[in-house]
């Protein structure tokens, strides 16, 4: 009798870890059980900023509100640093469940990864100090010119001008110091990336957006190649998030009310087919 009790406790026991296996590989990209992963930017002010155990932009609200439409409240969040070039390893090995990082959707990282969205479409531009005579691309002849090495920016702005003179550095906050004390008269990225310095409180009143967005640039939400079921309810909570207006109060909290952001694509009308 006794050992017919023994032989029942291990069954139960053996069911029970086996149960635990499965209910881990299902939760390996949302970190335990009813939390989840979400990767972003920790150095991009008005998109994707780690402020000590804080962590706001525009990308941080996108992904929050995603989030909590997915059943995930705040506290649910686990947010990891995704730098760039580990963005598509980090999906693949389930690191992190989604990707909110000024992540453009383009045909080759569709190759390798998923998108839902777009939430945003972004485009290059120029960012000069509040006092500048520089109002466009076609004054920039003869002028300092910054941005990040690695960026392709500078080269794309020399298409347009080519005789400004570039400048690199390490980081765009470099450039925008540089900017702020006058080594350089521009620096150019992502018009949402030069309107989160220039919201900044160290910069703010000192810097201005000048010229038109010449290049589309769309931030898609990174996901696992083929989740389909996530990709939906991306799309499905992107939707409702600007339906509701959060997504126009979002963007104007972080990049400021005064952005001038393309009203014939923002906000985004259509979403990534799921697949």
């Amino acid at each position: 009798m006794m050992k017919r009790a023994i032989a029942t406790v291990g069954v139960a026991s053996l069911a029970l870890g086996l149960s635990a296996c499965g209910g881990s590989d299902d939760e390996s990209s949302s970190g335990s059980g009813d939390k989840v992963k979400i990767g972003i930017k920790f150095d991009q002010p008005g998109l994707g900023l780690k402020a000590g155990s804080d962590y706001k932009g525009l990308d941080v609200d996108v992904a929050k509100y995603v989030a909590k439409e997915m059943g995930y409240e705040a506290d649910k969040i686990e947010f990891v640093e995704t730098p760039s070039k580990q963005r598509e390893k980090m999906l693949e090995n389930g690191s992190v469940k989604m990707i909110f990082a000024t992540y453009s959707i383009t045909d080759k990282r569709k190759k390798v990864v998923s998108f839902g969205g777009p939430y945003f479409i972004a485009g290059q531009s120029v960012l000069v100090k509040s006092d500048s005579s520089i109002k466009s691309v076609s004054d920039l002849s003869g002028k300092k010119v910054c941005s990040v090495t690695g960026s392709t920016s500078v080269d794309n702005l020399k298409e347009k001008q080519p005789n400004l003179v570039p400048q690199k550095y390490d980081k765009y906050s470099e450039c925008a110091d540089a900017l702020a004390s006058g080594a350089i008269e521009a620096m150019t990225t992502d018009n949402t990336i030069l309107a989160g310095y220039a919201n900044q409180d160290a910069y703010k009143g000192k810097f201005k957006l000048v010229g038109d967005p010449f290049t589309e640039e769309k931030y898609g939400v990174g996901l696992k190649k083929g989740d389909k079921a996530t990709c939906e309810k991306v799309n499905a909570a992107i939707k409702k998030m600007i339906d509701s207006g959060e997504w126009k109060k979002a963007v104007e909290a972080n990049l400021g009310a005064d952005f001038k952001y393309d009203t014939k694509v923002n906000p985004p009308k259509s979403f990534e087919a799921c697949s």
